[in-house]
């Protein structure tokens, strides 16, 4: 299971920038503490979309672990999370949606910062969330990653599998890129 970092480039009025993308899916250990190593090619990638990263300074990140219908946590770079805030606070203040995106994406939230190591620690609120005891499954997600545990993970594939397994013999998944938007 290997992973590459990508980068893709964003052009608009007097603005050129590279924005990271996850790639890739990796099985990692956990210990009793709830330390884990974030993937090298996703740490990168933090490192990148983190204003306040130095050489001095290892990259945040925010995870979003969401209330009990969400199965996984996702993980948001610093310029990502900055992306989510921005469009929540476009939204009337008070209003039903915003409360509700404010009350995921801040409440039911956690700002982290990956150690020397490249680990972060999953708090036990976390680790109980999701079941997790000795092995955490991370797969990327465009600008974002997820943490699973992998038996849950295992079962969200297959799914999806089932979802594919609709279309005809020969189906080009890349096809779904032009496909109306809900299909």
């Amino acid at each position: 299971m290997a992973a590459a970092q990508s980068a893709v480039s964003i052009s608009g009025p007097g603005v050129t920038k590279v924005a990271q993308r996850f790639k890739g899916e990796f099985v990692q250990k956990m210990d009793g503490k709830g330390r884990v190593s974030i993937p090298a090619a996703f740490r990168r990638v933090l490192e990148d979309c983190d204003p306040e990263h130095n050489p001095d300074r290892e990259p945040q990140l925010v995870l979003v672990y969401g209330d009990h219908r969400r199965e996984f946590i996702e993980g948001f770079t610093i310029s990502a999370m900055e992306e989510v805030d921005d469009k929540i606070a476009q939204l009337p203040r008070g209003s039903k949606p915003r409360r509700a995106l404010e009350r995921t994406f801040s409440g039911q939230a956690v700002q982290l910062q990956v150690n020397e190591t490249g680990q972060i620690v999953l708090s036990p609120k976390l680790r109980e969330k999701l079941g997790l005891s000795n092995q955490v499954f991370f797969i990327a997600s465009g600008d974002t990653f997820q943490i699973w545990h992998p038996d849950t993970y295992e079962a969200q594939a297959s799914a999806m599998d089932d979802y594919l397994d609709e279309f005809e013999d020969g189906f080009d998944v890349l096809t779904l890129l032009d496909a109306t938007p809900g299909v």
